[in-house]
């Protein structure tokens, strides 16, 4: 990478992808105008010559327009930082990240084939990482993640990599959703534990993006709520709280991001009504411990080779699970993506179920129809989060 500032080194990085034909689009989102949602981009040809088409989409209607290349880059250059906050530029390896806190500081970061990676300054890897966290940020040190030298320990690594991947997750989550338009957010932390990605997450949103945010942890150790308010005191990090309780008794009715990672079985299900109930704009499940469907299933014979294992069955159980999870989310107005997350020490699941709310629904009867196909080729009756759903008058299949 070079040295250029992060709005310089993203437009010349968008002027390389251009010439080299590796662009294969561009948002901005993040942006000054609350009607204007967003803008996409996508390279296009019109009479041989490279343009750029760029959609508008406003609250009620999408305006398209062609821009020639150098008109473009001009137009986004000038976007950057003013009009819009946050871009992504892809290509068919990476995502590049640019994003503006409210006080106009620039963040750049690379992503590579859904693991996101540091963008180290002058090519030069063998520096520390740009992270969207900064290891001198007190918390860290009051939780016991770093050394009075701002150092991660050395039994913290993995602990270290799993705030920061957990945190661009997060990050690129509230950036595609409506949440930074709000004045101020609610987000509900379930199974917050010691509140590593609790604090994490308050940090990111007061700190870097300039949001006003309240943050609760609800966590069923009270020893660990007792503690996590007492550094949260001590820090005076206003806006965050930790409270006892579960996802099943302490949900709020209001939640503008639900965050439940490596709930138990059912406890996702849970964990995800909550969040359409309230009608979260973003909702972030780990799933762990699918227990509910392996009872039920039911293999075509000609699966048998395949399934003749105990640890395939567990392996389908827990794909059909998440992926009826998904399809339910998607009939509930969310654009549901299911990707690998960094497992935590003491389990080997390292699924993320991801939701955005959208503004446009999906083809809800299309996908109704997909669930009830994927629950009679299984032999499936019952799926928690569909009784959750019908017994909340959100009827869920046909």
């Amino acid at each position: 990478m070079t040295s250029l500032p992060p709005h310089s080194h993203f437009v010349q990085s968008l002027r390389d992808a251009m010439e080299q034909n590796a662009l294969t689009r561009l948002t901005l989102s993040l942006g000054t105008d609350p009607d204007l949602k967003r803008i996409d981009a996508r390279p296009v040809l019109i009479q041989d010559k490279k343009h750029l088409s760029f959609t508008y989409h406003h609250a009620k209607r999408d305006i398209t327009k062609n821009e020639p290349v150098n008109e473009s880059v001009l137009l986004i250059e000038k976007m950057l930082g003013n009009a819009f906050r946050a871009a992504v530029l892809f290509t068919p390896d990476n995502e590049l990240h640019l994003q503006f806190s409210r006080k106009g500081k620039p963040s750049l970061w690379l992503a590579k084939k859904s693991t996101v990676t540091a963008t180290p300054p002058d090519g030069e890897h063998n520096r520390e990482k740009k992270r969207l966290i900064d290891s001198t940020q007190p918390f860290l040190q009051a939780l016991g993640v770093t050394d009075a030298a701002h150092q991660p320990l050395p039994t913290m690594s993995h602990k270290w990599k799993q705030i920061n991947k957990f945190l661009e997750i997060f990050a690129h989550a509230v950036s595609t959703s409506e949440l930074p338009q709000r004045p101020c957010i609610r987000i509900t932390d379930f199974g917050s534990g010691k509140g590593y990605l609790t604090f994490a997450m308050h940090d990111y949103l007061r700190n870097t993006l300039g949001i006003e945010a309240h943050v609760t942890g609800v966590e069923l150790r009270q020893d660990l709520v007792d503690f996590c308010n007492g550094v949260a005191q001590r820090l005076r990090c206003d806006g965050l709280s930790f409270k006892q309780g579960d996802v099943t008794h302490a949900a709020p009715e209001q939640m503008d991001a639900l965050i439940a990672l490596h709930a138990c079985d059912t406890a996702t299900d849970i964990a995800i009504h909550a969040g359409i109930r309230s009608g979260a704009s973003v909702i972030l499940c780990a799933p762990c411990c699918h227990k509910e469907i392996r009872p039920q299933l039911q293999f075509p014979a000609v699966l048998d080779p395949l399934l003749h294992f105990g640890i395939h069955q567990a392996q389908e159980a827990d794909m059909i699970t998440d992926s009826l999870r998904a399809l339910l989310l998607e009939a509930n107005g969310y654009k549901a993506s299911v990707f690998e997350f960094i497992s935590p020490e003491h389990t080997n699941k390292n699924k993320m179920i991801q939701a955005i709310r959208c503004t446009r629904p999906f083809p809800r009867e299309e996908i109704l129809e997909q669930i009830v196909a994927l629950k009679s080729f299984y032999g499936i009756e019952r799926q928690h989060l569909e009784t959750l759903l019908r017994n909340n008058n959100n009827q869920t299949t046909g």
